[in-house]
């Protein structure tokens, strides 16, 4: 008998609907059997393609004693953090106020029946293990101490409450000055892997942001060392593991050092921003390997991730609730295969010896794939196809079908960017731009996500506004196409109105109010790619007023910036472009186009395009137009003398 999630769009709710567990989905009725019942609530917050979500469901939500005890004493919510950011982003500032650091996913909190929370935790085992109290001791201690000592809870859960009501002001303002630049780099190569490229320890997460801001101020303090450590760390991702090279895509982030072992679930969000990325780096360097990765990765996405023009969300980490099944493969099939195919044995064998693929394993017995180099053999292409083949019989993982619309924005923003290298994308660039807009552009109101398919009832919060913005601002440095600026500028002008305030943005208001982070996590922050936006309106409209509110906001954060610029890619970028000032180039549509190649390899990585009647090339500031050209040459030159 299922519950009632059963009767929920979600993905991630509707795994959960055959539960023992006598779910709710995040509603007013499940709150009010709570006060009517005078029951603690249990909040459990995941999303779909989680691989721990997955082993406590298992472990937890699928045990019937433990599943008759919740449904005894508590009121069980479950909540699709993908779905409603916003509970999780509220909740996971909960799970950091009570455990000093930084929570994750499943979220598991414990609130009173007027939603104070008074416990928060992460994935919980069902028997005490890992120095963790079981699931089963925690709730029968929790529904020990609720019947005894209630009013000792209740004192608590008001005190966290009032901790976690907003806080008015930034710390205190710090000048911003040039420096940051050369700070951001200094403090990267501190944190740098100089073996196998990144800026953490295991878990080893792709830092897309902190990629191309290297890039970018390689060009503009002409830094080889910023250059290197991005190109390196791109080079080393994409030899296999966190990358999937049979497939193509990136997983969500690497287990050990050397980015071999990845959790396997495939992000749309790391895969449309990686793919900027390596189109970034094609541009810089004209090495064919980083276009290759970025095509690979788009044709993953339009293969596996896409229906109707738009693209999923996720794809599971397990397939029949093992992890990576679909992904390894084993020595002896490879070989098998490879013979069959006319290899001859010892062929095949040094085939394997070069893919990484060995009788013992490098993942619990089977081999990821991986290059021992950043070559790729002239054999590859051929023995590529054979490993898809050896996949098509095997079950491939659950993809969850939502649409959501900042995630869908980063992949479109990657596709007119590779129109820009290679035209046959911009037809899927501006056919997936036009569905997405059709599907949450509703009366005026932007939709944050929806199942493929069904009609979206969620409105949008900041990232949906920001990267949506973003995305249309490369279509129109693409395109030059007026229609995609005044759209942006449309809806930066509502994202202001909504979320904006003395220079704080919220990520979303009305039931949560949650303010907007600064410092880029699993994506960039969406108050810096909302700054980001205002400044390339600022510069290309000649709109003061979006300057002002960009320089507010770096202002308002000015002390975190400027001490720790490496947490904050994004909102460093920009704070330079702020300080440096965007460059426009004014002139007709096809001399634009004619010019794009030099203003791409322009030492100044900030230069915009903007279509006017004018035939020469003017180049402008935000204040005035201070060069004239009318060759490419001539550019060429103008550029060069920026920085």
């Amino acid at each position: 008998m299922p519950n009632r999630l059963i009767h929920e769009d979600s993905p991630y709710l509707q795994q959960h609907a055959h539960n023992p567990v006598d779910w709710w989905p995040w509603c007013d009725e499940a709150f009010d059997k709570a006060l009517k019942e005078n029951k603690p609530i249990f909040l459990s917050v995941g999303y779909s393609s989680c691989h721990w979500c997955h082993v406590m469901e298992r472990e937890v939500f699928e045990d019937k004693k433990i599943a008759e005890y919740l449904n005894a004493h508590f009121v069980s919510i479950k909540v699709d953090r993908e779905e409603r950011p916003d509970i999780d982003k509220h909740y996971q500032s909960v799970h950091q106020l009570l455990n000093q650091r930084p929570g994750g996913w499943p979220l598991s909190i414990f609130m009173t029946p007027d939603r104070k929370p008074f416990f928060a935790g992460t994935y919980i085992p069902p028997v005490r293990k890992y120095n963790m109290m079981g699931f089963l001791e925690l709730i029968e201690v929790i529904h020990e101490k609720w019947t005894r000592s209630r009013d000792d809870i209740v004192k608590n859960a008001d005190e966290i409450q009032r901790f976690l009501e907003p806080k008015e002001g930034p710390v205190k303002a710090t000048k911003l000055e040039p420096s940051i630049a050369d700070k951001f780099v200094e403090q990267a190569a501190e944190s740098y892997d100089a073996r196998w490229g990144g800026f953490s320890k295991a878990p080893k997460f792709p830092h897309t942001s902190t990629l191309n801001l290297l890039m970018d101020l390689s060009r503009l303090l002409e830094n080889e060392k910023a250059r290197d450590m991005a190109l390196h760390t791109m080079r080393t991702m994409a030899r296999g593991g966190l990358y999937d090279v049979v497939d193509g895509g990136f997983c969500r982030y690497s287990t050990d050092d050397a980015w071999l072992v990845p959790h396997f679930e495939k992000m749309t969000y790391d895969n449309g921003l990686l793919c900027e990325s390596y189109l970034k780096a094609y541009r810089l360097t004209k090495e064919p390997f980083f276009l290759t990765v970025a095509e690979e990765v788009i044709a993953f996405m339009l293969e596996k991730m896409s229906e109707d023009d738009l693209f999923y969300a996720a794809s599971d980490a397990d397939t029949d609730g093992v992890e990576g099944k679909y992904f390894v493969y084993d020595y002896d099939e490879v070989i098998k295969e490879l013979t069959a195919r006319g290899y001859a044995r010892d062929e095949a064998a040094e085939i394997c010896r070069a893919l990484s693929i060995t009788p013992e394993g490098n993942f619990e017995g089977h081999s990821i794939v991986r290059f021992l180099s950043d070559e790729r053999p002239q054999w590859w292409p051929k023995v590529r196809v054979i490993l898809r083949a050896l996949r098509t019989p095997r079950t491939y993982p659950f993809i969850d079908r939502k649409i959501i619309t900042a995630w869908n924005a980063m992949t479109i923003k990657a596709l007119f960017l590779a129109a820009e290298i290679d035209e046959r994308h911009l037809k899927q660039a501006t056919d997936s731009m036009n569905a997405l807009l059709e599907l949450m552009e509703k009366e005026g109101a932007l939709y944050h996500s929806t199942l493929a398919g069904k009609e979206p009832a969620i409105e949008g919060f900041l990232e949906d506004y920001a990267y949506l913005c973003d995305a249309l601002l490369q279509a129109y440095r693409t395109t030059l196409d007026d229609i995609w600026l005044l759209k942006a500028q449309r809806l930066a002008d509502t994202a202001v109105e909504r979320f904006y305030r003395q220079g704080k943005w919220f990520f979303s208001r009305g039931e949560f109010e949650t303010e907007a982070d600064i410092a880029d996590t699993s994506y960039p922050a969406s108050t810096a790619v909302m700054t980001r936006v205002l400044l390339g309106l600022s510069a290309l409209l000649n709109e003061e007023s979006y300057r002002d509110i960009a320089f507010k906001t770096l202002e308002f954060h000015s002390y975190k910036l400027m001490r720790y610029p490496l947490y904050h890619p994004t909102l460093t970028e920009a704070a330079v472009r702020f300080l440096k000032e965007d460059i426009v180039v004014k002139s007709l549509p096809n001399r634009l186009a004619e010019a794009k190649p030099i203003v791409d390899e322009a030492p100044y990585p900030w230069v915009q395009l903007k279509s006017e009647i004018e035939p020469d090339y003017m180049v402008c500031n935000q204040h005035s137009c201070f060069a004239a050209a009318k060759s490419l040459e001539e550019l060429k030159v103008a550029l060069e003398k920026i920085g």
